[in-house]
């Protein structure tokens, strides 16, 4: 069966709340198995793939429904909410579409965003190991002739036993030393490509099923038309970080909102405290006050994200140094609450549901698991800093991925 035989087109921001809901639910009923026996989840990415989802922001010239960002936001906390390993596979998905949009050639946009609307996943092969900085990539892309021949290993790289592409980042004709920075491009290469390996050892204690393994590419041959240059995206005044960094912040929220509402279905069966003279744990005026702040923590992030996306959305309408960085340090101020919001809902769950829902058996250490790996992602100190100077002295956030 093809990519487009299998695809559904997704038209309206209804259609795509309707199927992100219905793919939760399905996603949900096996999430805690998966994660404790490390099941990767081949048929859910199938079923997302087939979906219509990971079309969302392909522009409407070409043919996509070009969801906003509050749409895209509410469909990856949703499946946060259910999974966050799924719903992380292909945050980097859209993160690629992204920079076609900004700096793809028309052939490029044409081709990628008509695979991706036949179900076509992108994932990503861009961090690496080290002991250079993380924005420095030891990858390299050399022109050989007309084309270009990619040779690295990469780390962390999200979904790439799922991709049906792989997006390498790598340095343009390098210099002699390793540290210097140097031009980067993104090389777009199909998951088949001879000399392209994936190794499935990712061991995180958390999202534990992002199949966030290793890529290896070994004089990997990519035509020019399939390289697409990265550094120029900071160059002028784009939502490119922004974007980027609001899918994580949904995935945080999600993780939140999912941890609370297990969080409630333990405290419905605990037993009360002998204390307090109450017949069932949730009459308990100590777990009522629990549920009461973090219900607050928890609904205060959530609206955050729906307020940061709208800050993006406003921002793309009318798109000027200003309204860019207000949409970045909206979008800094809704991860740095998502990610406490995601730790405290996900260890205030076992406060609610008491010592039986410390059980291995029942695997809710999983939603800490995952929200403590997941919050790791873009240090939320660092975003604090740039909140701070913008609230002080209308310091605009630098650009980059992480803003």
């Amino acid at each position: 069966m093809t990519l487009a035989q299998r695809a559904t087109r997704i038209t309206t921001a209804e259609q795509a709340l309707a199927v992100a809901a219905q793919l939760a639910e399905n996603f949900r009923s096996a999430a805690a198995a998966r994660d404790a026996d490390r099941v990767l989840p081949h048929q859910q990415v199938a079923e997302l793939k087939a979906s219509g989802l990971l079309a969302l922001s392909v522009p409407d010239e070409f043919g996509g429904p070009e969801a906003p960002a509050t749409v895209v936001a509410e469909v990856f906390r949703r499946l946060a909410d259910a999974d966050p390993s799924v719903a992380q596979i292909p945050q980097s998905h859209f993160t690629l579409l992204q920079l076609l949009r900004l700096q793809g050639t028309a052939a490029q946009q044409e081709f990628f965003f008509a695979q991706v609307l036949d179900g076509a996943l992108l994932a990503n092969a861009q961090v690496e190991r080290g002991p250079h900085p993380v924005n420095v990539d030891s990858t390299t892309l050399r022109p050989v002739g007309t084309d270009f021949v990619v040779d690295g290993r990469k780390f962390y790289c999200t979904g790439s036993l799922f991709g049906d592409w792989l997006a390498v980042r790598a340095a343009v004709d390098p210099q002699s030393d390793p540290n210097e920075l140097t031009p980067k491009a993104f090389a777009f290469i199909p998951a088949d490509a001879p000399g392209l390996r994936v190794i499935d050892d990712w061991d995180g204690m958390g999202q534990r099923t992002t199949a966030s393994g290793t890529v290896v590419l070994d004089a990997v041959s990519v035509p020019a038309a399939h390289v697409v240059p990265f550094t120029p995206v900071f160059d002028s005044v784009t939502l490119f970080g922004a974007r980027a960094q609001l899918v994580h912040t949904a995935i945080d929220v999600g993780i939140a909102t999912g941890a609370l509402a297990e969080g409630v279905r333990q405290a419905a069966k605990a037993r009360a405290h002998f204390e307090a003279g109450v017949d069932t744990a949730v009459e308990d005026p100590t777990l009522i006050a629990v549920a009461g702040e973090l219900t607050v923590t928890v609904r205060a992030a959530q609206a955050l994200l729906a307020e940061a996306a709208g800050k993006v959305d406003a921002a793309q309408e009318n798109l000027t140094a200003d309204s860019a960085a207000e949409a970045s340090v909206a979008v800094a101020v809704a991860k740095v609450a998502a990610a406490r919001a995601a730790l405290d809902a996900s260890s205030l769950l076992f406060e609610l549901g008491g010592t039986r829902s410390a059980t291995a058996a029942s695997n809710l250490s999983r939603y800490w698991r995952d929200a403590r790996t997941h919050t790791l992602h873009d240090a939320t100190r660092w975003k604090l800093q740039h909140i701070g100077r913008y609230t002080l002295s209308g310091t605009k956030p630098p650009r980059h991925g992480q803003l």
